[in-house]
């Protein structure tokens, strides 16, 4: 298939690998119409700059592994090109042929030691249409429109700036909206808008378009409010769809008519050449689509009766029609898709219309493979067979057209025919005659049975169409109960935990009030209560309630604490720390040294993370402790004193003094 005014690359790895550390290196061949263009050991970063430069049709290589370790890779690389770039894979999709198995059967030579003229054998075997196109792309583009700086926590115009960007995001979404209402029109997609409104406007705001990138007239922006971001949807897996070919070969079409459109294309040997589905698409598209694959043989769809959309497809080519005697099950259905890829349901559908007629002609074809003489058109005589003729009435028929067409009647033949062969002639027409007259007979009584079974039909169709409408109604009924009776369920479970939850703020708000009762009569100091001795349950704390110089907190569990959480807290300049039991050494050392008062097993009533003790209690507590620490310091004073006097004394024992 040789496509003009398009530029293709063909790229092979020269050195090195793509999963190892040091970065690889390329051999590039870029045929431009008649000109071709050689690189030689080039890195994967220049290439893809000349890409986004040149904006090539196809990129062509033998492996797309050869390009990125994996997928994720490979996705990362084909997002930052242009979308109108094809990545093909000339060695085929899951089930692959050699490269030189395929440039031989081509017509191509090349040395496969060479990666200058493997790389060109890549763009040769592209240009004449071979291989796969590797989709990683859904036909789903996604923008998402949201502020580009965060608010932060703000002071007195915090208000009026939240307002100020929440109406950008607003503004820049309902302007993406109108673009994309203008563009559905003109170019057939549809799209969904999912807003999050905030103060003022929206928080951010996410559209779903069903097309491609390269259709959706957006593009990614970012302000100093707002930001725009444009992405293709990521498919779950790779996905190959064979190159067009420019024959006109006879191929067996599956449809699955709809709002969406799926379309599958098979060769007369099985081989998938298309499978994809569209939104909206119009029935000239769909008959140039298939078109540009060949000419149906069979249209096939997966229901009985066909439907009008696609036997008005059938018209269009004057194929055969196939479609199956009854309902295929979902799990046959899942099953002949298996070995092809599809995206969705109505591909999955539309492969197995397409699969199912070529399974119903796969023995008559493989007979034709096995009979057909090697200077008969195998491919016409299959297409013959298919339209009803036998094997050996196909292959004399297609011999005695190509007779027709390459050999002139020589009009000696007709002077040498003398008056007996004539009559022989007449006498067999007339017997043909006879003959034809009493099949058409035979074929009127043929009617008539057909007739009498196609009303029999009818009837049966309409009692089946009946019972499943009931049956239907009944489903639909059985569901909507069902749905319903798990939404009560489920408000009813929100409802007994909104219950105990008001519960439990109840009996806290009566002891809160019990707590702020003794403080303002002063029968009780409020205390904080910190779950445990860590840095973070401090942090806590301070963050959610504020630790000031003066405070009392109250450790519940003071085990674990060490001197870098002690310093922690007394940095706050906390009046006095109680504690239900003893605490490490190390932070008793610096609750000592930093004057803070260790309290040991006060009576304390806990609310939560508040609690209250008796001011007299607390006085007393912190009087004995100061006590004790004086104490503590002034034995510490005279232990340092006798320390210094005996160090004195042995020093002048020694003469140094």
């Amino acid at each position: 298939m040789s496509m003009k005014s398009r530029v293709i690359y063909g790229i092979d790895i020269a050195r090195g690998s793509s999963r190892s550390k040091q970065a690889a290196r390329y051999a590039l061949v870029i045929l431009d119409n008649d000109s071709v263009t050689y690189h030689t050991m080039i890195s994967l970063h220049r290439i893809l700059r000349m890409v986004r430069q040149d904006v090539p049709s196809i990129i062509a290589v033998d492996n797309i592994f050869e390009l990125a370790p994996d997928k994720k890779t490979l996705v990362h690389i084909l997002d930052g090109l242009p979308s109108d770039v094809k990545l093909v894979q000339v060695t085929g999709g899951i089930k692959q042929e050699g490269l030189l198995h395929l440039a031989h059967k081509n017509g191509l030579n090349f040395d496969p030691k060479d990666p200058i003229e493997e790389a060109e054998a890549c763009a040769r075997l592209a240009d004449m249409g071979v291989g796969c196109e590797v989709l990683l792309f859904e036909d789903v583009t996604r923008i998402k429109v949201s502020r580009s700086r965060s608010l932060g926590r703000g002071g007195w115009s915090q208000n009026r700036y939240r307002r100020k960007v929440h109406g950008a995001v607003k503004v820049k979404s309902r302007e993406i909206e109108a673009t994309l209402k203008r563009a559905s029109k003109e170019r057939n997609f549809t799209f969904t808008t999912k807003a999050v409104e905030g103060f003022g406007g929206y928080v951010r705001c996410e559209f779903i378009v069903y097309a491609r990138r390269s259709s959706v007239p957006v593009s990614s922006y970012s302000g100093s409010d707002v930001q725009v971001k444009v992405t293709s949807v990521v498919g779950d897996k790779i996905r190959y769809r064979k190159l067009k070919s420019s024959g006109r070969m006879p191929t067996i079409v599956g449809i699955d008519p709809g709002t969406t459109v799926g379309i599958a294309i098979l060769s007369l040997e099985g081989e998938l050449l298309y499978s994809g589905s569209s939104r909206g698409i119009s029935f000239d598209e769909v008959v140039k689509l298939i078109a540009d694959y060949g000419k149906p043989a069979v249209v096939a769809t997966d229901v009985y009766p066909m439907p009008d959309a696609v036997e008005r497809v059938r018209r269009s080519f004057n194929a055969i029609a196939y479609s199956p005697g009854a309902e295929i099950p979902a799990e046959e259905k899942i099953a002949m898709g298996r070995p092809y890829d599809y995206s969705n349901d109505h591909e999955r559908d539309s492969l197995t219309a397409a699969v199912s007629a070529y399974k119903k002609y796969k023995t008559l074809l493989l007979k034709v493979d096995r009979k057909t003489p090697t200077d008969v058109d195998k491919i016409k005589v299959k297409l013959k067979v298919i339209q009803g003729l036998s094997i050996g009435d196909a292959i004399e028929q297609v011999r005695n057209e190509d007779v027709v067409r390459h050999t002139p009647v020589s009009e000696s033949v007709e002077s040498r025919r003398d008056e007996g062969e004539i009559r022989n002639l007449a006498e067999n027409l007339k017997k043909k005659i006879e003959e034809l007259e009493e099949l058409q007979e035979y074929i009127g009584e043929l009617k008539a049975d057909i007739e009498s079974k196609d009303e029999k039909i009818r009837n049966l169709e309409k009692k089946i169409k009946k019972m499943r409408e009931a049956s239907y109604e009944t489903i639909q009924r059985d569901k909507e109960i069902r749905i319903r009776n798990e939404h009560i369920a489920r408000l009813k479970k929100d409802l007994k935990r909104s219950k105990k939850n008001l519960l439990k703020s109840r009996q806290l708000t009566k002891k809160l009030k019990q707590i702020k009762k003794l403080e303002s009569t002063g029968e009780g100091i409020p205390i904080k209560v910190i779950s445990s001795f860590t840095a973070e349950a401090i942090k806590h704390i301070s963050s959610l309630y504020g630790l000031k110089k003066g405070d009392v907190v109250f450790l519940r569990d003071p085990s674990g604490g060490s001197a870098v959480t002690a310093t922690t807290l007394a940095d706050f300049e906390v009046r006095a720390v109680l504690v239900p039991d003893s605490v490490a050494h190390a932070a008793e050392k610096v609750f000592f040294e930093r004057n803070v008062p260790l309290l040991h097993k006060l009576e304390v009533k806990v609310v939560g993370d508040f609690a209250v003790v008796a001011p007299d209690d607390l006085d007393a507590a912190i009087a004995k402790w100061e006590e004790s620490a004086a104490e503590r310091r002034h034995k510490k004073e005279e232990e340092e004193l006798h320390h210094l006097v005996d160090e004195y004394r042995s020093e002048r024992r020694r003469g140094i003094v």
